[in-house]
């Protein structure tokens, strides 16, 4: 594949950090919303589906229609595992520590590597290093402070697999995102997890309504935010970026939540903050240089 021009990559790298940014407003408004946590899992999904329908079926009806075997099975095996993350990780944040569930979470980009490596793509040491040290700037951030009473066990269980999970998702999009825009692969993406995600909260008994105007507005809130402006832009950049930046990038969320929740929920942020910030800075330049001069 071509590499992008320098203009092109400015600007892809510019919508990576209006992603990061806006993934983010996550965990905070996870946190101030009063609804189930698959029920929430579901309904930014759901409420994204519904948003994007009109352009997906009038815009992109064509491609939609003639979309071929192998990118729509990798499209559908994207959105289930998306779903995975999405019903393992906000269950967590509710069985373990906030701290623990987002260090384990967030172990995405080391999963990403070591999946690439698997399927023959080898990674320059200084990928490795830089990937290493951004987790460590999220440990900064967090803590080790995993509990072991059985049911923080099953939650830290969770977050884990919503780590490995987000891997897998990064990666089947960028592979889907080399012959597919933007849109179509997003709406089938989004509309797979909304459907899998559905038929497990009617499953587990979560209750899907009945909640106050504020928790619909929430909700609408973390779809406009995290869903629409996150994992969408996500899904744009990761075919130009490439999937060990992308996943590596999303480390910056933690650090920006917690920046969000001081000026927002009026929490105070850790000491910790603004150096763990630069620690997982340090690591992204590191792997973002690490690409460029592999492509040099």
């Amino acid at each position: 594949m071509p590499t992008p021009a320098a203009p092109v990559l400015r600007t892809e790298f510019l919508l990576l950090a209006v992603a990061v940014t806006s993934v983010a407003f996550s965990a905070p408004l996870i946190a101030a919303t009063a609804a189930p946590p698959l029920a929430i899992a579901f309904w930014r999904n759901a409420m994204a589906v519904a948003a994007l329908t009109p352009a997906a079926l009038l815009r992109h009806r064509t491609e939609l229609r003639s979309l071929g075997r192998r990118p729509l099975l990798l499209t559908l095996a994207a959105g289930a595992l998306l779903a995975v993350h999405f019903g393992t990780w906000l269950p967590s944040l509710r069985m373990t520590t906030v701290a623990s569930s987002t260090a384990l979470a967030t172990t995405t980009p080391i999963w990403t590597i070591l999946l690439l490596r698997i399927g023959g793509r080898r990674q320059p040491a200084l990928a490795w290093a830089g990937t290493v040290l951004a987790v460590l700037g999220v440990l900064i951030l967090t803590g080790v402070d995993f509990a072991a009473s059985p049911r923080a066990l099953a939650g830290d269980a969770l977050a884990l697999a919503a780590g490995m999970t987000a891997a897998g998702y990064v990666l089947l999009g960028a592979e889907v995102r080399r012959t597919v825009g933007t849109v179509a692969y997003t709406y089938l993406c989004y509309a797979t997890t909304a459907v899998l995600l559905l038929v497990l909260c009617l499953t587990t008994g979560s209750a899907l309504g009945g909640y106050g105007g504020g928790t619909w507005l929430q909700l609408a809130l973390l779809t406009a935010t995290a869903q629409l402006l996150g994992h969408s832009l996500l899904n744009r950049v990761v075919k130009s970026v490439g999937p060990s930046v992308t996943s590596t990038s999303l480390l910056l969320e933690t650090p920006g939540a917690a920046l969000i929740a001081a000026l927002w929920l009026g929490q105070t942020p850790p000491a910790a903050a603004c150096p763990a910030l630069a620690v997982i800075l340090a690591g992204l330049a590191l792997v973002i240089l690490a690409g460029r001069r592999r492509q040099g």
